[in-house]
């Protein structure tokens, strides 16, 4: 997929690619819209992320947003436009694939959110695989508002912090701070506006500097073990360590500690 410039790109775009340095940059690129995660955002996403995820220049993949809103969650007009159960089904599995879809790609993948995420905006975030979020953002699932409880973001939700904090935020369908966010595991760390930035570039670095087959290997076992039981976990783990142990970069990460010099990753 080709890199475009992010300043030369039009608002018609519904996303905006970039990639240096072996980190990829997807921003929602809809903010008259609160980047509302419609059918077409969602196919536009999806696609990217498969894409990116075969891509050898690409290590890491960051996920933005323009405007001061990350992620309102679904496009409600869309949704109350045809409301049939056939149409509404349909909609909610091409959310849910499209979640599934960052969750399985090798890449990692980090939540970059300066603004509000509510809904399916949260459930976006809690998809990725790790999040960083200035102070000034705010969280929600409030479709308990609305009479639509946030079922598919609570999927997410659920898997991403306590069972107890969970209920709180879909049952109240309040905004929690970013500060609280990460308190609860839905992000990493709040940080400054100022230092959002900087923090996130310089931990997608220190990613992308890492074996690009590591890293998938452990993004993928780390997924599969988390239904399993104690177990099944660790005869799966011990399998993924000793497949992992015959590779070259294996042995070259461990022939440069003990040697007291850099990796040179051949991602073999």
């Amino acid at each position: 997929m080709p890199a475009p410039d992010a300043k030369s790109a039009t608002t018609d775009e519904l996303i905006i690619v970039s990639c240096a340095d072996k980190v990829a940059t997807i921003c929602l690129n809809q903010p008259n819209s609160r980047n509302a995660l419609s059918s077409q955002l969602m196919s536009a996403l999806q696609e990217t992320f498969t894409e990116l995820g075969t891509r050898d220049d690409v290590g890491v993949i960051i996920l933005e947003a323009a405007g001061p809103v990350f992620s309102s969650g679904h496009n409600l007009k869309e949704v109350i436009g045809d409301s049939r159960k056939k149409t509404m089904l349909a909609l909610f599995n091409q959310c849910s694939e499209m979640m599934q879809t960052i969750v399985n790609c090798p890449k990692p993948v980090i939540a970059k959110v300066n603004g509000v995420a509510t809904a399916a905006g949260s459930q976006l975030v809690a998809s990725c695989d790790l999040a960083f979020a200035s102070n000034t953002s705010r969280f929600a699932t409030p479709g308990v508002n609305l009479g639509l409880f946030c079922s598919t973001p609570m999927v997410a939700l659920s898997r991403n912090v306590s069972p107890k904090h969970a209920m709180e935020m879909l049952l109240s369908g309040e905004f929690i701070d970013a500060d609280h966010a990460a308190r609860i595991g839905l992000v990493n760390r709040a940080v400054e506006e100022n230092e959002l930035d900087e923090t996130v570039q310089s931990f997608a670095a220190r990613i992308a500097s890492k074996s690009a087959l590591t890293v998938k290997t452990g993004k993928t076992a780390f997924y599969k073990q988390l239904p399993m039981n104690l177990e099944d976990a660790y005869a799966y783990a011990s399998e993924v360590m000793a497949e992992n142990m015959q590779t070259l970069d294996a042995q070259e990460g461990i022939s440069a500690f003990l040697e007291k010099r850099d990796p040179k990753w051949q991602d073999k």
